[in-house]
């Protein structure tokens, strides 16, 4: 169902048949509110929570076929972004005691801008993102850096990377690990062996593999699970699981469809 953000931005609601567990605002990758998104969403209402996927590109008039294909990418600043999320946060809130937000790939750094703004979300979740270069720094668009960000997060955060990731390496990885730790931060990371970029979306067939987002997709299941009913209160917990080839080399990750 279609909500209204207002200022010409929309998303799309998927609500659970029965009481929800809680509320998951789910922010799309950097092709656009596609299948992939929505799916997901519809996974999440499934699994017994409210998900809403906000369009964040609903106010860009550029080519949405060349977007879909990776062709062009839209960068947005970060307060036009957290804008729409804020909304969606609190028409979500309206319908769950509970919230967590979610970004995967591009958007995978909004969890953390908007995390370290607001006090009253449960959870940030990052897929895959939130941690190569241009995400770590400032710019006129992003006028705070990660590292200034990531201290002020007051919610636990799940972080899923996959080795084979051709856009960040372990590296980038262990930077917000410790960035974390330095802030005494909660956070649960996991990275998943000789898996590339992307590997939860079933619609990139090049990406997508089955049995480990099968298992992603239970690691954040039992994350909120945990979280929504207070396991993680009052307690600073660093949990990190990673497994790399001994050979692991970061400029031999390639690119796949």
């Amino acid at each position: 169902m279609k909500v209204d953000l207002g200022n010409g931005c929309s998303g799309e609601i998927y609500v659970p048949r029965a009481t929800p567990a809680g509320a998951v605002v789910l922010l799309h990758e950097r092709y656009g509110l596609l299948k992939h998104t929505l799916d997901l969403a519809q996974r999440f209402a499934d699994d017994g929570y409210v998900a809403l996927a906000p369009d964040l590109f609903s106010r860009w008039q550029g080519d949405r076929e060349a977007l879909k294909r990776g062709e062009v990418r839209v960068t947005l600043p970060d307060d036009e972004v957290v804008t729409v999320v804020d909304r969606a946060i609190d028409h979500v809130k309206q319908r769950a005691k509970h919230v967590a937000l979610m970004g995967v790939c591009q958007s995978g750094r909004y969890p953390i801008v908007v995390g370290s703004r607001r006090s009253d979300l449960d959870a940030c979740v990052v897929f895959y993102g939130a941690s190569q270069k241009r995400d770590w720094d400032a710019s006129d668009v992003q006028p705070r850096s990660m590292s200034e960000m990531l201290p002020k997060l007051s919610a636990p955060s799940l972080f899923v990377f996959a080795e084979r990731d051709h856009t960040i390496s372990l590296d980038n990885v262990r930077r917000v690990r410790d960035a974390l730790e330095a802030a005494r931060r909660s956070y649960r990371m996991k990275v998943f062996a000789g898996m590339p970029h992307g590997f939860l979306n079933d619609t990139m067939p090049g990406r997508y593999r089955a049995k480990e987002a099968a298992e992603a997709w239970q690691v954040l299941l039992t994350f909120l699970k945990e979280v929504f009913s207070g396991q993680w209160q009052g307690q600073v917990r660093w949990e990190f699981e990673a497994t790399s080839a001994a050979d692991y080399d970061f400029s031999k990750n390639a690119r796949l469809e």
